[in-house]
C-alpha cells in the first residue's frame, strides 16, 4: 500500500513471511520504477525505514524487506551527468511516449565506456529524447539491452521508468524473441540445432568471452542454416538469452565463426570460406527481427530491419559463386 506526500511514497511490507524478493527488486515492483532507479535512490539516500532519520545504502540493497516495516522512498531528480546530447543520426523504426525501436548501425557504440566517452548511442538519445536521462542508470539511460559496437540491428529503448521495468520483466522472462542473421565462415552441421554451452571469461585470454566448463553462465542459442554456400553459410539465430558477444562466441565454438570477426575469427579461415568475396571489415551480425510485449499496453510488437549493405553485398557475391539452393529470409 502507498501513500502520497509530496515526492515521497510510503511502502509497507504485509506482516509475517519476508518477501522473497530482495529489497531493490522488491521496491521497484511497488513503486513501478526500473530496478536500476531504485538502486541510484538507495546510493543516493533517498530510501529510508519509517521512522528513522538514517538513510539506506546502496548495499541495503541486497537486503530482505522487514516484515511490518515501513519503507519511504524520496524521488529526486537525477544527478548531474556529464553525458553531453549529440546531434548523430538514429534510424527510428518505431516510437511512442513509451518505447523507441531503432536501427542501430555498424560502429555506433551503445553506451559510453573505456574508450568511448561519447559519440555513442546514449548521446544520440539525449539529443532525440531529452527525457530518457531520468531513466534508469546514469550512464545507461533507457538501455535495456545492448549490440556490439560492429553488430547491427533493431535495439529497444524504454523511454520511462515504468517502461523500462516492464521492458526488464520481459526480457527477463523469455517474453522478447530476438532473432539474427549472421554470414558463418563454415558450415554447422546439422543444419538446424542448438548450441547450450555455458559462457564466461576465456581463461587463456580475459578480454575474450568463451564456452567453458565451469564458472560460466547458462546461455542457449538455436541456430539454422538459410543458405549453404559449401564454405560459408547465412543462419538465422534465436537467441534465449543474452550473454556478452553469445552468438559469436557460440559459433566460433563448433567451428564456424561469423565472417569478419577478428575477436573469435581468423582472416585466414574468412579467405578460405568466401572466395571471390572481399573480407568484411567487421563481424557480418545484424539482429533481424525484434518482438516484444509493449511496455505500456502489453500488446505484442514485431519489427522487422533489413541487413545493411555490407551485408547485402557479401551475400550477393556469395551467390554469385556458389548459388545457394535455399532462402528463408523472406
Amino acid at each position: 500500500m502507498t501513500q502520497p506526500g509530496g515526492n515521497e511514497r510510503t511502502f509497507a511490507v504485509p506482516p509475517g513471511d519476508p518477501p522473497e524478493a530482495r529489497l531493490d527488486a522488491w521496491l521497484a515492483a511497488q513503486s513501478g520504477l526500473a530496478r536500476a532507479s531504485v538502486q541510484r535512490l538507495l546510493a543516493a539516500g533517498a530510501v529510508s525505514l519509517a521512522g528513522s532519520p538514517a538513510p539506506l545504502g546502496r548495499a541495503d540493497a541486497k537486503r530482505r524487506p522487514a516484515p511490518g516495516q515501513s519503507y519511504v522512498l524520496r524521488e529526486t531528480p537525477p544527478e548531474e551527468t556529464d553525458l553531453a546530447a549529440q546531434d548523430i543520426p538514429l534510424s527510428v523504426v518505431f516510437e511512442d511516449d513509451a518505447l523507441l525501436v531503432v536501427d542501430k548501425p555498424a560502429g555506433l557504440v551503445v553506451h559510453p565506456a573505456a574508450g568511448h566517452p561519447d559519440g555513442t548511442l546514449v548521446n544520440a538519445l539525449l539529443a532525440h529524447c531529452p527525457g530518457v536521462l531520468s531513466v534508469g542508470g546514469e550512464r545507461r539511460p533507457g538501455i535495456v539491452h545492448r549490440l556490439d559496437k560492429d553488430t547491427t540491428g533493431l535495439l529497444a529503448v524504454a523511454k520511462t521508468d515504468a517502461a523500462l521495468a516492464a521492458l526488464q520483466a520481459a526480457f527477463k522472462s523469455g517474453a522478447v524473441r530476438k532473432t539474427y542473421l549472421a554470414v558463418a565462415s563454415g558450415v554447422p552441421e546439422p543444419p538446424r540445432g542448438t548450441l547450450d554451452g555455458a559462457i564466461g571469461r576465456n581463461p587463456a585470454d580475459r578480454k575474450k568471452m568463451a564456452v567453458v566448463a565451469r564458472g560460466g553462465r547458462a546461455a542457449r542459442t538455436d541456430y539454422e542454416v538459410l543458405e549453404d554456400f559449401g564454405a560459408a553459410a547465412l543462419l538465422r539465430l534465436r537467441l534465449h538469452t543474452g550473454r556478452t558477444h553469445q552468438i559469436r562466441v557460440h559459433l566460433a565454438s563448433i567451428g564456424c565463426p561469423v565472417a569478419g570477426d577478428a575477436t573469435y575469427g581468423s582472416a585466414a579461415r574468412d579467405r578460405a570460406a568466401l572466395p571471390g568475396a572481399r573480407r568484411p571489415a567487421r563481424q557480418m551480425l545484424h539482429a533481424w527481427r525484434l518482438e516484444l510485449p509493449h511496455p505500456a499496453t502489453g500488446r505484442i510488437l514485431s519489427f522487422e530491419a533489413p541487413p545493411p549493405a555490407d551485408f547485402a553485398t557479401l551475400l550477393a557475391a556469395l551467390r554469385g559463386v556458389h548459388p545457394a539452393t535455399t532462402d528463408k529470409t523472406t
